[in-house]
């Protein structure tokens, strides 16, 4: 579907935006590349805390940690602002942060090697995560040919800004979300390629799901493509070791369910998928994207009327 073409004068304000963008990647890329990272972590250490995101992050953290205590929750709220200002500084200078010049490293490589050789697809899952830049920079680092979906930004010129960049590291397979992008994925999995999807965020009208004992609506696009093509659930995760550090961590596969009842096995396959990035959040909560809602609006009201 086209867009609505914008008005003058959001044009020119997507215009001043991309300025702004410009601007500020300049300033990164000028910089060492730990010393980047710092600095997005001090901007948003203070930024963060003053914006209206705050109160998201608090709810999640309560929701998910209800018996943590109140010097637990400062700490970790902290850490999260740090990590996700250290991850939008990073962006810019993802194509210096690689497995050849030692800033990533990755536990299971000989599993994405097995994968790159095999030419069969797999559907590659993670979260928000640390740095969940440095999954697919890893993917196709290891020459694994996989498409990687994205969420397209607001703004057209920054959207193209983005692409580039993951050009510059060796990004540049894109399938917009949407049923274009559903039809992208099929028609690559089809020719053997593997797709490489975040599983971790809402989704209205998904398979619900326990997390952190809630039940949340998640998901279940990348079990039914594993289910379709016969292939198995790769599991990825990036931990952040130090600045602008980091080791990425190939899983075990999870294996779809195949009782027979395909809505059953879907419904089994995500729960295993809940659970996984669950357990993932509870061993580093500091490194996840506490500043969505996952959780369903009757959470986030109990938590207010309780």
């Amino acid at each position: 579907m086209s867009r609505k073409p914008p008005s003058f004068w959001q044009d020119l304000s997507w215009r001043i935006e991309a300025v702004f963008y410009d601007a500020f990647v300049a300033v990164v890329r000028s910089l060492p590349v730990d010393t980047a990272s710092d600095l997005g972590a001090w901007l948003l250490k203070a930024i963060g805390p003053l914006s209206p995101v705050q109160k998201t992050v608090r709810q999640n953290i309560d929701i998910a940690f209800p018996d943590k205590d109140e010097a637990w929750k400062a700490r970790v709220i902290r850490a999260q602002w740090d990590n996700l200002g250290r991850t939008f500084a990073e962006f810019a200078i993802m194509d210096r942060i690689r497995i050849g010049n030692g800033r990533v490293e990755v536990v299971g490589l000989e599993r994405l090697k097995a994968i790159a050789e095999s030419g069969k697809p797999v559907v590659f899952i993670s979260g928000h995560f640390a740095n969940w830049e440095i999954m697919p920079s890893t993917i196709v680092d290891c020459g694994v040919r996989c498409q990687m979906t994205y969420r397209e930004a607001n703004n057209p010129y920054v959207d193209q800004r983005i692409k580039e960049g993951r050009k510059r590291y060796g990004v540049d397979l894109f399938a917009p979300k949407g049923e274009e992008g559903a039809r992208e994925l099929l028609l690559a999995m089809g020719k053997g390629e593997s797709v490489a999807l975040m599983n971790d965020q809402k989704f209205n009208r998904g398979v619900s799901t326990p997390f952190f004992g809630t039940p949340v609506d998640t998901a279940p696009g990348p079990t039914r493509l594993a289910l379709r093509f016969g292939t198995v659930l790769q599991p990825m995760t990036v931990e952040r070791l130090n600045k602008a550090r980091f080791r990425v961590i190939v899983h075990e596969p999870i294996e779809v369910e195949k009782t027979g009842s395909r809505a059953g096995d879907i419904e089994a396959t995500v729960k295993k998928v809940s659970a996984f990035v669950e357990q993932v959040v509870r061993d580093r909560p500091e490194e996840w994207f506490w500043v969505h809602k996952r959780w369903p609006n009757s959470a986030y009201k109990r938590r207010i009327d309780g």
